[in-house]
């Protein structure tokens, strides 16, 4: 915990101050040109891949990157919902990402739903993913490429996003970040 409580500090005294302006006009509130999707996994850090500053990008983490479908007419109380609908509604981006990453952990226990018998949250996580798996790839980061394309399928099964990118209101767009090399392939879908 120190280096947490270190780095706070250093950030109070030498970072915020050195940004002071931007952070006087972000107190008042935000408008992000993009929402961003992406897993949880401590490796991934979309504000350093995509160099943005505060108040750009409006990110929303998850194991799997992964946005559930809607299944019924029912409210899906699902945090990641919430936030795009709010991200789409309220703050009007122009753009979601949804970003998947090389050796991706979540996929992994999709692709081996067994190897979570110890769990039950993931592994019910996860099978919001079992189309990408389905598709007969045995291969990773096949199933990586695939789960972001789903993920934007999913998007679509919601009116608000379906009607805000049919308008040209609203871009979806998927990138698959290779951790070890840097690059990030952006897949249409």
């Amino acid at each position: 915990m120190a280096d947490l409580t270190n780095g706070v500090r250093r950030y109070q005294e030498r970072i915020h101050p050195a940004h002071q302006e931007l952070f006087d006009r972000l107190a008042t509130g935000q408008s992000p040109e993009a929402m961003f999707i992406t897993c949880s996994d401590s490796r991934i850090d979309p504000t350093l891949i995509t160099q943005s500053l505060p108040g750009e990008l409006f990110i929303a983490r998850n194991a799997g990157n992964i946005v559930p479908a809607v299944t019924t007419q029912d409210l899906n109380p699902d945090g990641i919902v919430g936030a795009v609908e709010f991200a789409v509604k309220a703050l009007r981006v122009g753009e979601i990402v949804v970003c998947g990453h090389s050796n991706c952990g979540a996929m992994k226990g999709a692709l081996t739903p067994g190897d979570l018998a110890d769990l039950p949250y993931v592994r019910a996580w996860v099978e919001h993913s079992a189309a990408a798996v389905d598709s007969g790839s045995k291969s990773l980061s096949e199933v990586v490429r695939r789960n972001v394309l789903l993920q934007l399928d999913h998007l679509r099964t919601y009116d608000f996003v379906a009607d805000a990118e049919r308008s040209g209101a609203l871009r979806l767009t998927g990138w698959v970040y290779d951790i070890g090399s840097g690059d990030v392939d952006v897949l249409t879908g």
